[in-house]
């Protein structure tokens, strides 16, 4: 019996010339055989060494179909073999309630897809064995299907290990004193650099990281590119979707609707500092009104708001306490927050619809390049992709100067390139002031001086708009572990609106950004 193999690139004409005289020999010959064996163009590094004029249209499309048969058979296997390597997933600072609340959305099935398995690895120091020991007990009482296995973790040498994702919660708490502005960049640094030698480490290649918190998030996005270098820009971002649910909810109680019916809110900046919430593209759809349609029907969000003086105040000023308030926060909007940017990231994100993300800037809208800036993208085909068409005013892309100038002067700081933040050179716009900030919210800091990852231990972390109090009428408070920091940039709201009577037609110009000046002078 005779047998051949037959290999080549899976979309080459001569391969499908060679494959039908291949398959008629085996048809007509009953001792001859042949093995096929395809590659993507990609991989198929040898050169043939054949020419011909014969390229028939048979043979072509012959090759088209083989290369679309190749490209399934390669997903088919990458499928099979997910369900045997169950989705690695990394927690930091996993006694924050953050972490409480997304372990079982991340183990439901509905962020990965039913038929993916997942591992879940909590990291924190050893101060929080208990609390890490406590999570573990109850998310293997769950018994979710999908859910492999939850492991703790308190030594940093195995952290991120064959890592497929990577979700770091931390935000940093302060000692006795409260440092300078400059001296936290300094310590963010210090433990982004340690977080990152370790991701390009111990993490798989692929690895994808999303950073949440309250405090310096688009810097720590940028450090852990910083120092892992080998690491795809692409996979690292920064969750800004918090601060857009916040602003959606507050424009769906004063239009007396669902939230989930306000779309296409923008956050541009520094999600944890300066940011500028643009409604000029915002919709509502399933709104109750005179005017009704089918589902997919819209109306201009600044079209059905007339009460111009509310976008400027109560909306600027909630918007910009959202530190003050978020003791009241126990986790579960991060939570949620985190799990919805992962299941766009794996399933794709609706059709249409905009999502604010922090991450790596290229120039686009003249952003300066080299610093993790929020902007609106699409999710699509397991990648995101920037929605450069959207259409920008001169006043917005100003702001998005002033904006930049804050996150430029934080990376600068962070590689030692300035000793300290240089203000703005139009001194209409006034940065944050961190420590005016924390001494009117009169932090409360821990008993005794914590460890930093510059001593190689993890530090408690803080979740965006997560602090748990205590109170007579309330459940004892949580363990210290659980005990959050105050944020250490205020997000303030700057609407660019002058007159407080301004018709619906001139609020579609308007967008509302977040500035501290301006609410410092609104109590």
């Amino acid at each position: 019996m005779a047998k051949f193999v037959l290999a080549g690139k899976a979309d080459c004409p001569y391969f499908a010339k060679a494959e039908l005289l291949a398959d008629y020999l085996q048809i007509n010959l009953p001792n001859f055989k042949i093995h096929k064996i395809t590659q993507h163009p990609d991989k198929w590094e040898h050169y043939y060494g054949i020419t011909s004029d014969m390229l028939s249209e048979q043979m072509l499309r012959i090759a088209k179909e083989n290369l679309q048969t190749h490209i399934e058979i390669e997903k088919e296997e990458e499928y099979i073999k997910s369900l045997i390597n169950p989705l690695q997933v990394w927690i930091s600072s996993a006694s924050a309630p953050a972490c409480y609340n997304l372990i079982p959305l991340l183990a439901n099935g509905e962020v990965f897809g039913m038929a993916t398995e997942v591992s879940i690895h909590l990291l924190d120091s050893s101060h929080y064995k208990e609390i890490l020991h406590g999570i573990v007990m109850e998310a293997e009482d769950l018994a979710f299907p999908l859910l492999r296995s939850v492991s703790m973790h308190t030594e940093l040498d195995d952290a991120f290990v064959q890592a497929d994702i990577v979700i770091l919660l931390d935000d940093i708490l302060f000692q006795h004193e409260i440092p300078s502005l400059e001296d936290c960049i300094r310590q963010v640094t210090e433990q982004c650099k340690v977080y990152g030698s370790l991701i390009e480490k111990n993490a798989n290649s692929k690895v994808k990281v999303i950073v949440s918190g309250k405090t310096f998030v688009n810097l720590r996005a940028l450090m852990i590119m910083t120092f892992a270098p080998s690491i795809d820009g692409q996979n690292i971002i920064a969750v800004a979707m918090f601060l857009e649910n916040a602003a959606k909810a507050m424009l769906a109680r004063k239009l007396n609707m669902n939230s989930a019916g306000v779309k296409d809110v923008i956050v541009w900046g520094n999600i944890s500092g300066n940011s500028y919430v643009d409604l000029s593209k915002a919709k509502v759809y399933k709104y109750d009104s005179a005017i009704w349609g089918p589902p997919n029907f819209s109306r201009h969000l600044l079209d059905m708001i007339y009460d111009g003086s509310w976008v400027r105040s109560e909306f600027a000023f909630v918007l910009s306490s959202l530190s003050s308030w978020g003791h009241h926060c126990l986790g579960m909007s991060p939570a949620h927050v985190i799990a919805t940017v992962l299941r766009y990231w794996y399933q794709d994100s609706p059709p249409g619809e905009i999502v604010s993300m922090g991450i790596l800037s290229e120039g686009q809208f003249c952003i300066p390049e080299g610093i993790i800036f929020s902007m609106p993208v699409r999710f699509q085909d397991g990648s995101w992709e920037v929605i450069t068409e959207t259409e920008i005013s001169e006043e917005t892309q100003e702001t998005l100067k002033r904006l930049a100038h804050d996150l430029i002067q934080e990376k600068q700081v962070a590689l030692g390139e300035i000793p300290e933040m240089r203000p703005y050179k139009e001194p209409a716009f006034n940065g944050f002031n961190l420590l005016a900030l924390l001494e009117e919210e009169n932090v409360q800091t821990p008993p005794e001086d914590l460890d930093t990852l510059s001593n190689g231990l993890l530090q408690p972390e803080t979740q965006e708009g997560e602090k748990v109090q205590a109170t007579t009428d309330e459940p004892e408070a949580p363990p210290d572990g659980l005990l959050q920091s105050e944020m250490l940039e205020e997000d303030k709201v700057q609407v660019p609106i002058d007159d407080p009577e301004t018709s619906s037609e001139s609020l579609n110009q308007s967008e509302t950004s977040l500035s501290n000046a301006e609410n410092n002078e609104n109590p």
